[in-house]
């Protein structure tokens, strides 16, 4: 596992979580040094995130954000579009996943939050000899989308709507990821 991805799964596992998870914990978990993760936290917080350490471990703050999930579908050549038309109305975009009616749910962290972390995204994806993760699944593919609040949530969905990305679920398909 790469730092990055390692910081990644780090911001996971506090945004998913309800209470401070200690420092040893995250180290026995991603099978590092307890200074790795002191190391981590602090690059995490120098890519914006608030992160505070409590006597019971670290925590995110969430700053009241709430969350949406966003099935889509386009081609290759719309994914800059799609990912900017997120950010630029005030979305991070957690994630992205694919419902494979063999594997299941296969979902891959992103966070990106701005306009320069779709652009460094753009640039991995183009860079590489591995294809975007949608193409498993003949472009359908979902984000978890993380905004201030449901109007701007709306706003994001609505957006989706207009440029023609947002796709119906299917009966086969979990309605809770």
């Amino acid at each position: 596992m790469t730092g990055e991805e390692r910081r990644n799964r780090i911001i996971h596992i506090l945004e998913t979580g309800d209470k401070p998870v200690a420092g040893a914990e995250l180290s026995k978990t991603l099978s590092v040094s307890r200074q790795v993760i002191v190391q981590d936290i602090a690059i995490i917080r120098a890519n914006g995130y608030d992160i505070i350490a409590t006597n019971r471990g670290y925590m995110l703050q969430s700053g009241g954000e709430i969350q949406r999930v966003f099935k889509v579908k386009h081609e290759d050549d719309q994914i800059e579009d799609e990912l900017l038309s997120i950010v630029d109305l005030g979305g991070k975009i957690r994630d992205v996943f694919v419902y494979h009616k063999v594997y299941g749910v296969v979902r891959a962290e992103l966070n990106l939050r701005s306009r320069r972390d779709v652009l460094n995204y753009m640039e991995q994806i183009y860079s590489g000899k591995s294809t975007p993760l949608k193409n498993v699944t003949a472009g359908y593919h979902y984000h978890t989308v993380i905004a201030d609040s449901e109007a701007t949530l709306d706003l994001i969905q609505e957006k989706l709507w207009e440029s023609g990305f947002l796709a119906k679920l299917q009966d086969y398909e979990p309605v809770e990821f």
